[in-house]
């Protein structure tokens, strides 16, 4: 199983460094945009790389004075990249229009950076430039020494970001891990956690767990409110602060994001699971009535879940959502009624409990159905709860004295899990 990480590194540039990486940064967006426009210049979008590459490389190349080999494919991947997203939408029957380039960064691989102990040997216009690391002071337990600078991982590329005036190197690394059990087995005699994501409440497990949204929606409330007032004053320092506030919203809500998805991972492993699902994310905005900042904030959950728990040998599913907020997780049952609001009640066998907390079970029931080969005399497969397990025919099984069967300090307890 691959493990990667992203280690962002500040850099040392000097003046004469700034200038010819600003020049690579123009460039390079450039180039993508080039390619962009020229696979959407016909009845169909080039998505092909290979196409791509035979029909625009020498152009590039030409109109650039030679810009760098490697960082021409690499603008080339970009653009290639994005019209992939583009198509995908459309196929959806979502809106999408050609993109554009505009955020200050370059990607690197190591044909076009090499990476040292303590400084960093860059591709640009005119030739290479070699900038220092900024570390933090403090040793040991930081990203650069567990990731960067570790033996146990090895560095595949990066990308150069321009940011608030300084440049920051975003490092990816990976690492080939076992985990604690074969793949099959995951699949056939694991455990699953059940998720279910939302807007009043951003995450509930089937073990009963919930974060709430009341402190996502504060800030973004604040932030909002930030925005809006400097936005009336209409100055140059006004909307340099717009930015500001941004990026600390960002910030702020990457960090609790960070918290939910360790304590994801925390759940799972207390609870024996070796699959952690995830409602599919697609068209969840339109599901749950999910602001951008919302649906923003789920794919960024599912991918911090996602690359932790694989350190753990916990893979990180998806499944289809139809009917998961409407289907009884207890007989089955699947109305429009049994819902409503945040209270699930079934109509057929008058199972009660919160609504988000069924549709968890169901996300965890449906993943045991879509993957289900039958018994084998292995060990139980089911989907972890509150109170117990339950398996993909509805058997239930109760908690062990020695199973956690508390919930969150955020979370209700409901006691008919």
């Amino acid at each position: 199983m691959e493990v990667r990480r992203t280690v962002p590194v500040a850099l040392d540039v000097d003046s004469d460094a700034a200038a010819l990486l600003e020049d690579t940064v123009d460039t390079f967006l450039w180039c993508a945009q080039y390619v962009t426009n020229h696979a959407f210049r016909g009845e169909y979008v080039t998505t092909s790389k290979t196409q791509l590459d035979e029909e625009t490389y020498d152009d590039v190349r030409e109109q650039t004075n030679g810009f760098n080999a490697g960082l021409v494919q690499a603008a080339r991947n970009k653009a290639a990249e994005a019209a992939k997203s583009v198509v995908a939408r459309w196929k959806h029957g979502k809106k999408a229009s050609k993109p554009r380039f505009t955020s200050p960064h370059v990607v690197y691989d190591h044909r076009t950076a090499t990476f040292h102990d303590t400084y960093v040997s860059l591709a640009t216009t005119d030739g290479r430039i070699e900038a220092d690391y900024i570390l933090p002071d403090e040793d040991g337990d930081t990203p650069h020494a567990e990731y960067l600078f570790s033996d146990n991982y090895e560095t595949t590329g990066a990308e150069l970001h321009y940011q608030d005036g300084n440049w920051v190197l975003h490092v990816h690394c990976k690492q080939e891990v076992e985990s604690d059990t074969p793949e099959q087995a995951t699949i056939e005699n694991g455990t699953v956690l059940g998720v279910d994501l939302g807007v009043n409440n951003l995450a509930v497990t089937s073990t009963g767990t919930f974060w709430t949204g009341d402190e996502f929606d504060h800030w973004r409330r604040e932030y909002e409110k930030r925005r809006g007032d400097l936005q009336r004053c209409g100055t140059r320092w006004a909307h340099q602060n717009i930015q500001s506030v941004g990026r600390k919203e960002k910030g702020r809500f990457k960090q609790t994001l960070h918290r939910i998805s360790n304590e994801l991972v925390a759940e799972a492993r207390q609870n024996g699971c070796m699959v952690i699902a995830f409602e599919n994310l697609t068209d969840i905005r339109e599901r749950t009535g999910a602001s951008w900042g919302h649906r923003w904030a789920f794919k960024r959950l599912h991918d911090y879940t996602e690359y932790k728990a694989a350190e753990h040998g916990i893979t990180v599913e998806q499944v289809d959502p139809k009917n998961t907020s409407r289907r009884c997780s207890h007989c089955g049952f699947t109305h429009p009624d049994n819902r409503d609001s945040e209270a699930f009640q079934c109509l057929k066998c008058d199972y009660q409990n919160h609504a988000d907390y069924n549709a968890a079970k169901n996300i965890g029931l449906r993943y045991l159905r879509r993957n289900q080969t039958g018994g084998d005399g292995g060990a139980p497969l089911g989907v972890r709860l509150n109170s117990g397990m339950v398996n993909v025919n509805g058997g239930y099984s109760p908690a062990s004295s020695e199973a956690r069967t508390g919930v969150h300090a955020e979370s209700h307890d409901f006691s008919r899990g």
